[in-house]
């Protein structure tokens, strides 16, 4: 949330370090769009389309070369996540982190709570009418060239992550 209560903040947990001096070491010059960014907000139905609002306001401001179908992908990942976050870690989470980390070729977005559990991607079953936002964000990530996966924190909870590339992935 940001300091006025309104909803998740995206300013910098850290701010991206000074591109070096030309010659400098070997380290290679930052992209303006380069850097991570992570915000909390509470594990509360409102704060799906907060999450959703503040990452794609975070890709524009920050000047992102995300196409539409890509944001547009990025978006549903997170408020699949997000969601997934709020109906089954509250219990024991009630604050969520949303992390969106951009380099120079891909951008990855990642939800991460207090909660042990670790979610499955189940398989479609018409006969539901939830239960598959693991399985979209895996398909997602998939038909976008990307990776997706879930980790354990040290703190004992999870994070569930995807990580995109920033151009389309090629079809043979």
């Amino acid at each position: 949330m940001d300091d006025q209560g309104r909803g998740p903040d995206p300013r910098p947990e850290g701010a991206p370090g000074e591109a070096p001096e030309p010659g400098a070491g070997t380290v290679p010059r930052q992209l303006p769009y380069e850097g991570v960014w992570r915000f909390t907000a509470s594990a509360v139905d409102a704060s799906v389309p907060q999450a959703r609002h503040a990452v794609r306001d975070l890709l524009y401001r920050q000047g992102v070369p995300v196409s539409d179908d890509l944001a547009q992908g990025l978006l549903l990942i997170v408020s699949e996540l997000v969601t997934n976050a709020v109906r089954h870690a509250a219990v024991l989470s009630p604050v969520l982190a949303v992390e969106v980390a951009v380099g120079a070729e891909w951008v990855r977005v990642a939800v991460e709570d207090n909660h042990p559990y670790r979610p499955t991607a189940l398989e479609t079953d018409h006969g539901r009418t939830g239960g598959r936002g693991l399985l979209l964000v895996r398909e997602i990530t998939r038909e976008a060239g990307g990776v997706c996966d879930i980790e354990h924190t040290a703190g004992g909870g999870k994070v569930v992550w995807a990580a995109l590339p920033l151009k389309p992935a090629r079809v043979p």
